[in-house]
């Protein structure tokens, strides 16, 4: 194979590898040191590869096993909720998401072994043949059969699709970015589910939740408390689909950005998954800054240059 061609499969599987990679370790930073550390090993490979996909898949799942489980270790001493790094519609490199995994899927999948979750994720999200995954695995047939099978009863509440047009997500976004900075309690109690739960990563960098927020009654005094407290209230720069989920992107008063994705059951908001971790939230500015917003440094923009237009156009992907 000449490296033109060799180059050329590899750039062929990039976004596939990048998508698996974010999946099995829920951090955009990671995935794409996986990845290029896959064309390393790819580039330094000798002789011909008579399957390139194959090949690759193998390379990049055992690379990502590997970093899982040091990744899993970090989790432990993690700094209130872990979230995964927030996505935004189609405005991410190389399209590294799709609606099919959400962040409620990504966090039950914390509970699987690495092996466990390459095998779920290769054999029912990326409808990759069993033989293939065994192969990408070093597993047996059958061990990968009982491997994804034990996933999928994990995950399996978690992975329900509960589809929400655009307009709509955009809709019940900004309703519920006005209710809850207005401290409008009557209109959040027909909003939020019962069991409605808030997950909110600041990763011990800026202040955020320490421990997850469950129950309407709770939820509801938290929103009251904060508008009695009389900060100037987050700047909405635009509604978007975070990680399949309706959402948005606003910054705070310390003009620090954050995310904000909603999942919906049953026409009731039942997780509000925040992400304040500013470590996470570099390629989210990048985003922004694409919509002519000036930023500084970790992930924080002025909201000052946000005008009445931009926050008025942005809307979902």
């Amino acid at each position: 194979m000449r490296d033109d061609q060799r180059a050329a499969a590899f750039e062929a599987e990039r976004a596939r590898m990048l998508r698996f990679a974010y999946r099995m370790l829920g951090s955009v930073s990671d995935a794409e040191d996986i990845v290029q550390d896959a064309w390393l090993r790819w580039d330094g490979a000798e002789g011909s590869v008579d399957f390139p996909v194959t090949y690759l898949t193998r390379i990049v799942a055992r690379l990502c096993i590997d970093r899982q489980k040091s990744a899993r270790a970090r989790r432990e001493t993690y700094v209130g909720p872990w979230l995964p790094d927030p996505l935004l519609g189609s405005v991410e490199p190389d399209e590294m998401i799709a609606d099919d995994v959400t962040v409620a899927l990504m966090l039950a999948m914390e509970r699987l072994t690495p092996l466990e979750r390459a095998a779920f994720l290769l054999h029912d999200v990326f409808e990759v043949a069993l033989p293939d995954v065994a192969a990408a695995l070093d597993r047996e047939p059958a061990t990968v059969r009982q491997l994804a099978s034990r996933a999928r009863k994990h995950v399996h509440s978690a992975n329900k699709r509960f589809i929400v047009e655009k307009a709509e997500a955009d809709r019940l976004a900004r309703a519920f970015f006005k209710a809850a900075n207005d401290g409008d309690i009557d209109q959040l109690s027909l909003m939020l589910a019962q069991d409605v739960e808030i997950h909110s990563d600041g990763g011990g960098k800026v202040i955020a939740f320490l421990h997850v927020v469950r129950g309407l009654e709770r939820v509801l005094r938290l929103f009251a408390g904060l508008r009695l407290k009389g900060e100037a209230p987050p700047t909405l720069i635009r509604t978007a689909l975070i990680n399949g989920l309706p959402g948005f992107v606003s910054v705070d008063r310390a003009s620090l950005v954050q995310t904000t994705a909603l999942d919906v059951r049953d026409g009731k908001i039942i997780a509000i998954y925040i992400v304040r971790n500013p470590d996470k939230l570099g390629h989210v500015s990048k985003a922004c800054l694409t919509s002519n917003l000036s930023a500084g440094t970790e992930g924080r923009i002025d909201p000052s240059t946000i005008t009445q237009s931009t926050t008025a156009e942005g809307t979902c992907d």
